[in-house]
């Protein structure tokens, strides 16, 4: 047999893999014990990257989906969740499912919740499917502090912050927070199935 040429159809290769390769497809069944361990070598090769790439793909997969299980069912917010640093955090996000509604005017323009920038904004309070008049509850000890703030509003017992402006902080301004229409602490008050919030954050004209 010359250089790169096969003993058994008389073949040419340029390259001692691509030769192997045709024994393997073209003459498994009449290959020699040197010839049948070579071929055996060149599988077991091809065969190791793709077992590690899967393992590889199959851990992270695993890795990622419990990650993803323990942020969902633990209270853990998901990583789409804005900061709400130093309010009560929700906990057992996913365990519940209830609604409310809200009215909000703040600087004299009512707040469209419907609007994408306030669509699904947290797991544990958002407004969903376009709606802003009914917010959806996903979690237990979501404070009406908590769930202002996943939509870029900060209330107080006596202020509201909006785009850069507090409310309340002035004796010229109204700030009012209200939940079926009485006076609430937003830090503490735990948002309730039915739960209708009311929001007013104005200066005065005079």
């Amino acid at each position: 047999m010359g250089t790169g040429e096969c003993a058994y159809c008389g073949a040419s290769f340029q390259e001692d893999e691509q030769y192997l390769r045709h024994l393997r497809d073209e003459h498994r069944g009449e290959l020699g014990p040197i010839e049948q361990r070579r071929v055996a070598e060149l599988e077991s090769d091809d065969e190791t990257p793709t077992a590690a790439m899967f393992g590889a793909l199959v851990g992270g997969l695993l890795l990622a989906g419990l990650l993803g299980y323990v942020l969902f069912f633990s209270g853990g917010s998901g990583a789409s969740d804005p900061n709400t640093g130093g309010l009560t955090q929700p906990t057992n996000v996913g365990s519940v499912h209830y609604h409310g509604t809200i009215d909000a005017t703040v600087g004299g323009q009512e707040l469209d919740f419907g609007r994408q920038k306030f669509q699904l904004q947290a797991d544990a309070f958002h407004f969903e499917n376009g709606k802003g008049e009914r917010w959806h509850v996903h979690a237990e000890q979501v404070t009406l502090a908590y769930a202002m703030q996943t939509l870029g509003i900060d209330v107080t017992g006596g202020t509201v912050a909006y785009d850069g402006t507090t409310y309340g902080d002035d004796p010229n301004e109204t700030a009012v927070v209200q939940v079926n229409g009485e006076s609430v602490n937003p830090t503490e008050y735990v948002l309730k199935k039915g739960d209708s919030v009311r929001i007013v954050a104005n200066q005065s004209s005079s």
